[in-house]
């Protein structure tokens, strides 16, 4: 039985290396399901699971043409889900250590913050405000202020562009002053 699958997939893969790009439609129904699957094992979450298949599935759609032993396709498949997967983990894991510690810089208040020009008053209202900010809105803020992280650096982390992450810097920067302005005439 598997060794049918395995010639089946080669067939296919033969198909498509000469020409036949309809083929593909065929892998995927085969396979994605069972893709999903190997990836939900990994992050234990469907939609997670699903952006790692389809991620996958665009570098198996890029590599296909060259692929040299069609017949080793599913194992072939299998290691580029399980690289989506372990990077999805390390990204993750890298996006919760910056973000335990961005809480931690945050939720403190410094002796040189309250001697820096601005009393206890200003800065709780600042934080409170800043916590009013949409969630990528925050997020920006904190890397770039408290983390003092490039925008370059930003937009790698977040895995965003750095057009975008200096449009929500803007927006965030834009949002936190007129918020802060009711603040002035009290």
């Amino acid at each position: 039985m598997k060794k049918q699958q395995n010639q089946q997939d080669a067939a296919l893969i033969v198909l498509y290396q000469s020409g036949k790009k309809e083929v593909l439609a065929l892998l995927v129904k085969r396979w994605h399901v069972q893709f999903c699957k190997l990836a939900f094992w990994y992050c234990k979450d469907a939609q997670i699971a699903k952006d790692i298949a389809q991620d996958s599935w665009l570098v198996i759609f890029k590599k296909l043409q060259d692929l040299k032993e069609p017949e080793k396709f599913k194992s072939w498949a299998i290691s580029i889900i399980n690289h989506k997967a372990v990077d999805w983990i390390r990204k993750s894991n890298r996006e919760q250590n910056t973000l335990h510690k961005l809480y931690d810089e945050s939720s403190k208040v410094t002796t040189e913050e309250r001697h820096d020009g601005y009393s206890d008053s200003i800065h709780q209202k600042m934080k409170i405000e800043i916590a009013r900010l949409p969630e990528h809105h925050q997020t920006v803020l904190k890397l770039f202020y408290i983390e003092e992280m490039s925008l370059k650096k930003i937009g790698e982390l977040l895995g965003i562009s750095v057009g975008t992450a200096k449009s929500r810097l803007f927006h965030a920067r834009e949002r936190l002053k007129k918020r802060m302005k009711k603040y002035k005439h009290a």
